[in-house]
């Protein structure tokens, strides 16, 4: 049996404000997507990725993040596929979050806490 890792870390800006659900048996599930830019050779490019938190940290992103906000995740890469109305087989990553810190400053927030000291917040 071989080894595999799976880890991803992402820092950027929030392109919505998160949607918070909950799952049928009332686990919280808050979805977002990242933007990410690079800069090269004169040029920029933009990368976005979706993502979703579970549990309370679900919650607290929902409540303490919005669109524009600067954040660092660390998570999973998963691959999505699907068959569109169309039969054409689709795909896409996303990343499912382990940890959200909230860069912009603020109200310090854990999973475990709910709240504390005034600086960068961590889900």
């Amino acid at each position: 049996m071989s080894a595999t890792f799976n880890k991803i870390i992402l820092m950027g800006n929030l392109t919505r404000d998160p949607e918070l659900k909950y799952t049928p048996s009332g686990t919280g599930l808050a979805e977002f997507s990242l933007a990410m830019n690079r800069k090269y050779q004169g040029k920029e490019e933009t990368t976005y990725i979706d993502v979703t938190a579970f549990g309370k940290q679900a919650e607290l992103v929902a409540e303490y993040c919005q669109k524009g906000k600067h954040v660092l995740v660390d998570g999973r890469l998963e691959q999505q596929r699907w068959e569109d109305k169309s039969g054409n087989k689709r795909s896409k990553h996303k990343v499912i979050a382990f940890n959200v810190t909230f860069l912009d400053g603020g109200k310090r927030a854990t999973p475990e806490t709910g709240a504390g000291a005034d600086d960068d917040e961590r889900f």
